[in-house]
């Protein structure tokens, strides 16, 4: 692996990257510090009188919007700009909770919920998008990570900041969600370039000051190599290696999801302390905050499609762990096999693959999808779990396996002939 990119670490990369970039972390970390209404939306109906169906409704309303709300952000995106559609969501979702929380009939606040999880969520591709397009083709996995980072730094420290507000009114909550939404739209409208500079390329294809005037959509390119064939024109409903990275991506994101679902049923079934399901969870947490960065600095440079088989296969095989009786040793470390998988894929598979994949005018399409598929595998993987459980027991963990096995099938011909992936990885190490 070549020096420049083996030794481009977390401090190494956070210096490199221009402010710009910087301020999409910070926002992105002040935005999910204030997500409270997907976290506390079931607390907060029960609080208003609605019943325990009302409430799981509602959060599922907000489940569906928000699967909808990254397709279309992708979309607006690379229509508008990722600027635009970062301060029209943010400043949109600010109005839309208070909206929720002041509007007293059931049916209003469940349109107002679906709406908000829509409009919250059409930030994300749109925010990876302007990532891949502000930092060096070397530099964005370490970035994206840098990303995920940001959002679990945020994820940890909402359910304290949240029981702290909802300890003195709920009202509190969605002031304070709005707040940050709010913020989030002040630092991308006053930090973000209105059309961010494509990044030259490394290598004798670059120039001094090429790209100036390129379209940020195509900031991307130049690092597949002069070979790569453009994106534009092509959609990605045209696009068949892609639409079975797709598929992948959604087997592989069921898979993962039931640590949420299934694993507690199990740890209550085996007759373990519930104190276990929180050890585990724990474990996961601290592992991917304090060494996600180290594995994305070992994983960088590798071609794209190894990190994401790689990640696959390590967090089927951790979760296929869960199947023996080891006893709480042994579940924990299945944890941390399906943890190094999280650390060492999601930053490929669910940012820096889809955002090459789409280049050429496409970046935030793609990049919704993908992550529309894991929202889609929120909603139906803990169904399909607990289905699994009842009939299955312990082999539910097999057939964790096997599922991975079908996603990495499908990603092996996905993302090895998806848009040019061999290009990819010799444009990513040249």
């Amino acid at each position: 692996m070549p020096a420049r990119l083996s030794g481009a670490g977390a401090l190494d990369t956070w210096r490199a990257t221009p402010p710009a970039a910087r301020a999409l972390l910070a926002g992105t970390f002040v935005n999910r510090l204030g997500g409270f209404l997907q976290v506390f939306a079931i607390l907060y109906m029960a609080d208003r009188g609605f019943s325990d169906t009302q409430a799981a409704f509602a959060l599922g309303a907000y489940g569906a919007g928000s699967i909808g709300g990254m397709l279309v952000g992708g979309w607006l995106s690379d229509l508008l700009g990722g600027r635009r559609t970062i301060v029209v969501s943010m400043a949109c979702t600010a109005g839309l909770l208070l909206g929720v929380y002041y509007l007293g009939p059931y049916p209003a606040k469940i349109v107002l919920i679906a709406l908000t999880g829509a409009v919250g969520q059409a930030y994300r591709p749109a925010s990876a998008s302007m990532l891949s397009d502000l930092v060096p083709p070397e530099r964005r996995l370490m970035v994206f990570a840098m990303n995920r980072l940001a959002v679990n730094l945020g994820a940890t420290a909402l359910p304290l900041a949240g029981v702290a507000l909802a300890s003195v009114s709920y009202g509190l909550l969605f002031w304070g969600e709005a707040l940050a939404a709010i913020s989030y739209a002040v630092i991308a409208g006053v930090a973000l370039p209105r059309r961010p500079a494509s990044v030259p390329a490394p290598g004798p294809a670059s120039s001094p000051g090429a790209g100036a005037e390129t379209s940020p959509e195509l900031a991307a390119a130049p690092a597949l190599g002069p070979a790569a064939p453009p994106a534009r024109g092509r959609t990605m409903l045209g696009d068949r290696p892609y639409l079975l990275f797709l598929a992948a991506l959604l087997l592989h994101s069921v898979v993962y999801v039931q640590y949420l679902s299934t694993l507690p049923l199990a740890i209550r079934d085996h007759h373990m302390p519930v104190v276990v399901y929180a050890v585990l969870i724990s474990v996961n947490g601290v592992f991917v905050i304090t060494c996600e960065l180290l594995v994305t600095r070992l994983v960088q440079g590798r071609p794209p499609r190894l990190a994401i088989l790689g990640g696959m296969a390590l967090t089927g095989l951790g979760m296929t762990l869960y199947a023996p009786p080891w006893g709480v040793a042994g579940m924990i470390v299945a944890t941390l096999v399906w943890t190094l998988g999280e650390m060492a894929g999601a930053p490929s598979m669910y940012f820096a693959y889809p955002a090459q994949a789409g280049r050429g005018g496409h970046q935030g399409r793609y990049l919704g999808a993908a992550n529309a598929m894991f929202g889609l595998a929120n909603s139906l993987g803990p169904i399909l779990g607990v289905a699994a459980w009842t009939a299955f027991g312990d082999g539910v963990w097999l057939l964790c396996g096997v599922t991975t096995v079908a996603a990495m099938t499908l990603a092996r011909h996905g993302v090895h002939a998806g848009a040019g992936a061999d290009r990819l990885d010799r444009g990513l190490v040249s």
